[in-house]
């Protein structure tokens, strides 16, 4: 509830820098902040700095813990990343999310709980202005509808990484547990906070309906293209993904493969990666791996990004939160927070001569030599590194996932896919996949789940697959709970001895089942105390 107490004392604010400090925002060159609800939607002009305080709340809202890039801008990479195995914590600071041990009074729990509810309630408010604002005529209906329908995206991609983290998977029975209340009103106070304090948490099912209409209503309206292609905002594609992924979540392989057929063409060309562009929105891989994280460009947006949280360096996830200084290389100027595992690193399903590995990643550390580092993240000084939330490679292979997983035998379809992302990287196609590399269907699919941990290390894509295929139809494809990992390094440390392709790994860190209280996140104490109707989930 500390987020309500903020909303009763705030609740007319859609941004969050003040006229006095006058500091630029990552969409606008103004503040925002400064027209209260009275005021903000009385022009067209104004009406966007409001659409551009949503993007903010996104990025690095309030009000606990701002300035750390929840839930957007960098904490969803991080926490993502170190709940899972792949990552390893090396200075403690992020011991609480490796070992998990949040209790409902730390921070980061209740940062992502109360900063993501924060972007939704400005989304909300928004929505509403926006809608006064075309009865006024200050808006057209058209320029309403597509503002509302990016708020829609963001509310719905808010209300799913509260789900991945504070509710059971829906492949749990079917989603029958309890999810987090779904919040599509705006909340200001009065009639709309009674409102809130007597509506129950929903079931997980009931919140993916309601985001689903959320995503439907945003892939209709959004445009075809931002302008510039730009995509720090959202447009059709990014809904489009989103709604696979979800999809991918609940199970339900064959509507991903329908919201995926509406990005991918038919034929794909694997043997030239970036020669295959969605049908909406113009993505493509990039030619390298490097390219994909733009380093030719300085980091820039590339084709490849479906959606990205925008960062500066007058607005970002601040050296406590942006990608660059927790996983960057002390030498690099980064703070050598968290490195790779060799748990994936010493896998040897990840080619010797992968362009990923000497690409993407360099020895280095809080002592040089320690540890192997991303590079995927490169501005240490300015820290304004974007934050990749949607890429194509997840598309397609979100797509070859549930190509396969329908298939009655070994599917050629996503065989395609699979390799369309993994050619890139390969020093040579007579390495691609082939039918013949799997023998069954379920060994296609545990191919293309660590083929995404690969891709998407140190993006904060683990921690949603561990959580959505903990109850996996396949049971040899469940995770056991929260994985065993190597020892926390803040307490041992790591040396490139124990990196080596094929070397065995020591385990230091048990893992914790999936039927363990701790697999998923305590409700904030403070809600709960102050909203009673809210239901804190079990043995915290």
């Amino acid at each position: 509830m500390r987020f309500f107490n903020q909303i009763i004392k705030n609740s007319l604010l859609l941004g969050t820098v003040f006229v006095a400090v006058s500091c630029e925002k990552v969409l606008d060159k103004q503040p925002f902040n400064a027209f209260t609800d009275e005021s903000v939607f009385t022009t067209s002009a104004r009406a966007n700095l409001a659409l551009n305080g949503v993007y903010d709340a996104a990025q690095t809202g309030g009000p606990s813990l701002a300035g750390r890039g929840y839930p957007f801008g960098a904490a969803t990479i991080q926490q993502g990343d170190n709940r899972g195995e792949d990552m390893v914590n090396l200075q403690a600071f992020y011991q609480i999310t490796y070992q998990g041990t949040y209790t409902p009074f730390t921070a980061n729990n209740n940062s992502m709980w109360d900063n993501t509810y924060g972007m939704i309630n400005k989304a909300n408010i928004a929505i509403d202005g926006f809608k006064k604002a075309a009865q006024a005529g200050v808006l057209t209906a058209a320029t309403a509808t597509q503002f509302e329908a990016e708020c829609r995206f963001l509310r719905a991609l808010g209300h799913h990484e509260l789900l991945i983290h504070f509710a059971r998977p829906f492949l749990d029975n079917n989603g029958a547990a309890l999810g987090v209340p779904y919040r599509d009103y705006a909340v200001t106070g009065g009639a709309s906070l009674e409102r809130l304090q007597k509506e129950p948490r929903p079931t997980v099912a009931a919140a993916y309906a309601k985001l689903l209409e959320d995503i439907n209503f945003a892939e209709a309206n959004l445009p075809i293209t931002n302008p510039g292609g730009a995509v720090i905002r959202a447009q059709r594609s990014a809904a489009i993904a989103l709604k696979q992924r979800v999809f991918l979540h609940m199970g339900q392989w064959a509507n991903a493969i329908t919201a995926g057929n509406a990005l991918i063409p038919a034929t794909v060309t694997p043997a030239t990666p970036a020669s295959t562009r969605s049908l909406v929105g113009n993505h493509a891989l990039m030619a390298t791996p490097g390219g994909s994280f733009g380093f030719s460009t300085g980091n820039s947006v590339t084709a490849e990004n479906i959606f990205t949280v925008k960062n500066d360096p007058l607005d970002n996830g601040s050296v406590n939160g942006a990608p660059a200084a927790m996983y960057g290389s002390t030498d690099l100027l980064g703070r050598g927070l968290v490195c790779v595992s060799p748990i994936i690193w010493n896998n040897p399903g990840w080619l010797a001569d992968d362009l990923r590995r000497t690409t993407l990643y360099r020895n280095g550390g809080t002592a040089i030599g320690r540890a192997i580092m991303t590079t995927k993240y490169t501005d240490y000084s300015g820290r304004g590194d974007n934050a990749p939330i949607i890429r194509w490679a997840e598309v397609l292979l979100n797509q070859a996932e549930a190509e396969a997983r329908v298939a009655t035998g070994v599917s050629q379809r996503a065989i395609d896919l699979l390799n369309l992302v993994r050619n890139r990287s390969l020093a040579s196609l007579t390495n691609q996949y082939t039918a013949a590399s799997f023998a069954t269907r379920t060994d296609l699919v545990r191919a293309i789940l660590l083929e995404r941990r690969i891709e998407f290390l140190a993006e904060g894509r683990r921690w949603p697959d561990i959580h959505r295929t903990a109850q996996d139809p396949i049971v040899e494809l469940r995770p056991v709970g929260i994985p065993a990992k190597v020892a926390n390094a803040g307490v041992t440390g790591t040396t490139l001895a124990q990196y080596g392709i094929g070397v065995a790994v020591t385990l230091g860190q048990a893992a914790i089942p999936y039927s363990d209280f701790r697999f998923i996140w305590p409700i904030p104490a403070v809600e709960v105390t102050t909203n009673p109707i809210i239901v804190q989930n079990p043995n915290y």
